[in-house]
């Protein structure tokens, strides 16, 4: 499989071929979804591939750093806990993005950045490649998609949205054991990366667990739970299930049939500041591999292509509408644009063609 930076990269195209074949990752802890986009338009640097990188790389570092700190002191834990779950989601979306374009030069540090993710964000980030990659950016919410958001029904409420993240997780888990089994019997190499960032992802729950547990056992009867929760864990919980939480409402009532209006985007700026541009999602699925610094100047390419009502301009502002006033107020809410996605006019055509 081609490495990530060959110069003979061109516009990002869904994986489709042998499964087999796009298995192990090339250059980045993770595998890419297609082969890449133009080439950077930052400058060289040190260690990153892209300098708006090194962000990435300090928002990890500080989520550390907080953990470090209650850990040192749990009176700064009702202060700094609420920061440390915002930065385990904003990793997310970093974990996210890493998976699509590799963020170090070097190999070696991509897999220990993607080990570092793995603890914030909840999962082992390996396994964005068989539910997100080999699946989620194939079927983009038609059928087939783990992650559908319609799978028991396509209305919008708040009961929907809560309960999603839980219908995803199950059926995401099918794809990953998939996956797995198929990578023990033909990549035993990669199939020990992904063992040990298992461990990873619970041994380093575990002594964190103890280590606090050491730390403050003789001075208040349940203190090092108290810190090991809500510095760690409570962070990890929210990442993966906020991330997954996002993605319903970047897909939900969108045509899933069609070539831009399939994702809801939010292009509000403090978002996409804070979340590493996670809003610009129709663009995304378009060009995966292309970096997340370039997708804002990317979406205003091809932003009047898209249905309106799936530019929202202010997170908030969306939620407030949807899950508070239209259960009021109906209009406010969305609506099924395009035809549903469980419903593919390709057969449906065919069908109508054969019985003429």
């Amino acid at each position: 499989m081609p490495d990530q930076t060959t110069d003979n990269e061109h516009e990002a195209t869904i994986i489709r071929k042998s499964e087999l074949d796009s298995m192990t990752p090339p250059s980045s802890s993770v595998e890419p979804v297609g082969a890449g986009s133009s080439e950077p338009t930052t400058p060289a640097t040190f260690l990153v591939q892209n300098a708006a990188d090194y962000r990435s790389v300090f928002w990890l570092l500080l989520a550390i750093s907080l953990v470090a700190i209650q850990y040192s002191d749990p009176t700064w834990v009702k202060y700094l806990s609420p920061i440390s779950c915002y930065l385990a989601i904003s990793l997310g979306t970093v974990s996210h993005n890493h998976n699509h374009k590799a963020t170090f030069k070097s190999k070696r540090l991509n897999n220990l950045f993607g080990h570092a993710l793995t603890i914030f964000y909840g999962y082992p980030t390996l396994m964005w490649v068989p539910t997100h990659n080999l699946n989620h950016h194939k079927f983009v919410n038609r059928p087939g998609d783990a992650t559908a958001t319609w799978r028991y029904t396509n209305k919008h409420n708040l009961w929907v949205a809560v309960t999603y993240p839980f219908v995803s997780g199950y059926f995401q888990s099918i794809p990953i054991r998939n996956y797995i089994d198929r990578v023990k019997k033909k990549k035993p190499k990669l199939y020990a990366r992904i063992r040990f960032q298992y461990a990873i992802w619970i041994g380093s729950y575990i002594l964190l667990g103890i280590l606090a547990a050491v730390l403050y056992h003789n001075q208040q009867t349940g203190l090092g739970f108290y810190v090991w929760f809500f510095s760690v864990i409570l962070p990890a919980i929210l990442s993966s299930t906020v991330i997954m939480f996002f993605n319903f409402i970047q897909h939900v009532h969108t045509d899933a049939w069609s070539d831009h209006d399939h994702s809801r985007n939010f292009v509000g700026s403090w978002f996409n500041f804070l979340f590493f541009n996670n809003g610009y999602h129709t663009i995304h699925h378009d060009h995966p591999a292309m970096h997340w610094s370039e997708l804002p100047a990317a979406h205003a390419l091809i932003a009047d292509s898209i249905e309106p009502k799936l530019n929202e301009k202010n997170l908030l502002w969306f939620l407030l509408r949807q899950y508070i006033l239209s259960p009021l107020v109906p209009k406010l809410g969305t609506k099924q644009i395009g035809q549903l996605p469980s419903a593919d006019p390709m057969a449906e055509n065919a069908s109508k063609a054969s019985s003429r």
